[in-house]
């Protein structure tokens, strides 16, 4: 079972998938623990095997227990508001969050964090790690040191030592995204993806289900997909220069806030607006002007708040002697210029608490 964004003729439609918000949702049937691999696969709205779509809250906790999360890049409206959903649900549940980051998504930055994090000993850690590879031997010793470990948004090759790994629905993101660009190209024509950089896990599975579903239309040819190293000046280079090769292309698959920032400007810099179509993921304020000034055409944003308050629920349940729900994969949201300002206004992200 594959979930599918609703897409019309007259445009697109603002698309939220069903997801428990407050901390009285009921779990999904327990599934035991699988490997994320290159990053989450597509789910409908009632999860498939081995996946659930929310996860059950614990009651008020016994103590006040040290929760350490640690983001993929400090200063991302994305991992701002999954600080946020974290922050409400800790002081609902009494317990204390803690949140610092690298200034880049990078591993080598991420794990001298990590490590002095652990040095601290916390009693959990909820991280979004920044390579596949690359973080699992430092968290495989955090965990081996007795914490309690966490993945949001990001995976690692094995995440079996996490008590729960928490994900959007990235490769359901990047065909929607296509779908969004078919239906604003319906002749087709020319189309490429601007991701971060390979080995990062939801960035990846979201340029798998958009390659996927563009491979299956013959009217589009695909470009492949060039990185920007989490850089809008480095994507809007980049930009510029895929336009110059093919003038022709007429949409864009930006895989993150910061590709979608940069790309939106190297079509703008190329005057090359009224003829690319960008769906960029992620929903950050300066996405949101470029979606309100017509430069980028829908945005596909995703739960960072649910992301947040679930893992803090799992860190919780595991610390109290429960047993957290493995794998939970949240949903997303299309937002266009159309519903921005009224159903798509709630799942723009936050700069602050």
């Amino acid at each position: 079972m594959n979930r599918t964004t609703a897409l019309t003729a007259a445009g697109l439609l603002f698309v939220a998938l069903p997801l428990a918000a407050c901390t009285s949702s009921k779990p999904a049937e327990p599934a035991p623990q699988a490997s994320q691999g290159g990053g989450a696969s597509s789910a409908p709205s009632t999860a498939p095997t081995g996946l659930a779509s929310s996860m059950a809250a614990p009651a008020k906790a016994s103590k006040n227990y040290n929760l350490q999360f640690i983001q993929g890049v400090a200063g991302d409206e994305f991992y701002i508001t999954m600080e946020c959903g974290m922050q409400a649900e800790a002081a609902k549940l009494g317990v204390s969050v803690k949140t610092q980051g690298g200034q880049k998504f990078d591993p080598t930055v991420q794990k001298p964090i990590l490590d002095s994090v652990v040095a601290g000993k916390p009693d959990a850690i909820l991280i979004a790690p920044t390579d596949v590879t690359a973080m699992q031997a430092p968290l495989n010793a955090a965990s081996g040191a007795g914490i309690k470990i966490v993945l949001v948004d990001t995976t690692v090759k094995d995440p079996s030592i996490a008590v729960s790994a928490i994900a959007s629905d990235n490769e359901g993101g990047g065909k929607a995204a296509f779908d969004a660009i078919k239906q604003l190209n319906p002749n087709g024509g020319k189309v490429m993806v601007m991701s971060v950089d390979p080995g990062i896990s939801t960035t990846d599975a979201r340029v798998k289900g958009f390659e996927d579903a563009v491979n299956q239309d013959s009217k589009f040819k695909y470009l492949g997909v060039q990185y920007s190293h989490d850089d809008p000046a480095t994507a809007a280079n980049i930009m510029g220069s895929a336009l110059q090769k093919d003038p022709d292309i007429v949409g864009v698959f930006a895989a993150n806030l910061f590709s979608a920032e940069g790309t939106a400007t190297g079509v703008r810099q190329a005057g090359k607006g009224a003829q690319v179509k960008i769906v960029g993921f992620d929903a950050g304020p300066n996405q949101v002007k470029a979606l309100k000034e017509g430069t980028v055409q829908a945005l596909v944003a995703q739960e960072p708040g649910v992301i947040g308050q679930y893992g803090v629920d799992a860190a919780v349940t595991a610390l109290e002697g429960g047993s957290p729900t493995p794998k939970v994969q949240t949903g997303f949201t299309i937002i266009t210029k159309d519903n921005v300002d009224g159903e798509g206004a709630a799942a723009v992200y936050k700069s602050s608490c």
